[in-house]
């Protein structure tokens, strides 16, 4: 479907994507949304590992496809988001998966999860998005 392709290209042009986020990876569907990249020793904290941020980034960001998918006309906020860590990574790819739960005229609730890749869950999340006054197009990558 054209809308989930042009969301990708909004995703992937992004300047967090591009400048920090140089190897992600996209694919949304109906009411879901797949980010995958390869893991970077800039991602690292003091420990060897990837910060929290970046574990947060792809479960916002694919919950937040997942959301998007459906909203056809304008451009869906975070208005909550929260996860849960539970495994340290500090090699290979990651990927997260994000899924529509619920929706209703001003709520969609989505969640998401990180996985390495052997398969193993490293970190879920779950988030409350709205439907912005800010309509999808070309000004903001929708294309």
């Amino acid at each position: 479907m054209e809308h989930y392709r042009k969301l990708e290209r909004m995703y992937l042009s992004a300047n967090m994507n591009t400048q920090i986020y140089d190897t992600t990876k996209i694919t949304i569907a109906d009411e879901t949304a797949i980010i995958s990249m390869t893991i970077d020793p800039k991602y690292f904290h003091a420990l060897g590992a990837i910060h929290g941020s970046v574990y947060f980034k792809l479960l916002d960001d694919a919950a937040f496809f997942a959301v998007n998918s459906i909203v056809k006309d304008a451009f869906v906020l975070t208005t909550s988001f929260n996860i849960n860590i539970t495994r340290p990574v500090s090699s290979g790819k990651i990927t997260a998966t994000g899924k529509l739960k619920f929706k209703s005229r001003n709520l969609f609730v989505a969640e998401s999860s990180l996985f390495d890749e052997k398969g193993r869950e490293i970190a879920f999340g779950i988030g409350n998005f709205a439907k912005s006054k800010i309509p999808l197009t070309e000004e903001i990558g929708y294309q």
